[in-house]
């Protein structure tokens, strides 16, 4: 796109970025008080606390791997080392969503790790409970109630094969993972919050993600047209860390959380043009048109066998 070509505020900033250092310290911090604190008053509203924290969490996990705030990659991970949302190891978020950034494949069944869309072979050959549940995972309330358990089995079951045929780059994710996961319980067992709450908490906080991914990507023949934008300056947005502009985001992932809004408003034509004007105004929107309604099918509708 030649409205965007490489200049000093598209690239990684140069120093730290302290403002992005101090909320994933205040999201630390908010997450123990959460738990240690408003869990001795009611669990109910430390785990709705917590939840909204791991998603703010796994939000800030998205800039890490894309080089926010230090420079250094490993103090970078390290910074992410306990995983509030438990269930995904860092690692292979990491790994994962790097080849998702492979615009040209994008929606691709199998070669987008973050696909959404089946092959229509594939599907034609499931259960009709297994379909019917799939569909049900296509609309909001689906995605959001559904899909942590229906991509966490999926994804459990890709890295088990990755292990037993002996990646170890899964391996190493995994036993990185562990001892952090095995951190955060261990903080929540010395504290009011029942371990039980902890995991509906981050189970909570993975179907507030959804809410961002959940339309992120369409099948288009066009690679651009695949990515939305929505125009949403709320709670969300702030939650998602503006990756709500996501085809900001995928034309530029280097560029940091907070210089997205400014970046889409100075250029705001050209994107919509780029992206075939797949944008919402906002998550209210996106809540009525899709939250009992899907928005696609399952079997990705263009795709061709190679």
């Amino acid at each position: 796109m030649s409205d965007f070509a490489p200049s000093p505020e598209l690239t990684l900033p140069r120093g730290p970025e302290w403002g992005t250092f101090a909320l994933m310290t205040g999201c630390y911090a908010g997450w123990g008080a959460a738990v240690f604190g408003l869990a001795a008053v009611s669990v109910w509203l430390a785990i709705a606390a917590a939840a909204v924290l791991g998603a703010l969490h796994s939000s800030l996990t998205h800039e890490a791997l894309h080089g926010h705030p230090f420079r250094t990659r490993w103090l970078n991970e390290a910074l992410m080392a306990l995983p509030l949302t438990l269930f995904i190891p860092y690692g292979r978020f990491r790994d994962l969503h790097l080849a998702h950034h492979r615009d040209e494949s994008l929606t691709d069944p199998y070669d987008d790790p973050e696909s959404n869309y089946m092959d229509p072979a594939v599907w034609s050959r499931l259960p009709a409970w297994l379909q019917g549940i799939l569909r049900c995972n296509n609309t909001l309330a689906g995605r959001v109630l559904l899909g942590p358990l229906i991509g966490q089995v999926l994804f459990m079951a890709g890295d088990w094969r990755a292990l037993r045929a002996g990646d170890r780059a899964v391996r190493r994710a995994w036993l990185l993972h562990i001892p952090g996961m095995a951190a955060v319980l261990a903080l929540v067992a010395l504290s009011p919050m029942p371990v039980w709450a902890s995991i509906l908490a981050a189970y909570l906080a993975l179907g507030i993600v959804k809410i961002r991914t959940f339309l992120e990507h369409r099948a288009h023949e066009a690679a651009p047209a695949r990515t939305v934008i929505v125009e949403d300056r709320g709670p969300l947005a702030f939650l998602f860390l503006n990756n709500n502009l996501h085809v900001v985001h995928h034309t530029h992932p280097g560029v940091p959380w907070h210089r997205l809004p400014a970046l889409y408003r100075a250029h705001r034509a050209a994107y919509l043009a780029r992206n075939r004007g797949y944008a919402y105004r906002s998550y209210a929107e996106v809540f009525r048109h899709h939250l009992w309604r899907a928005k696609d099918p399952v079997p990705h509708p263009l795709w061709r066998r190679r």
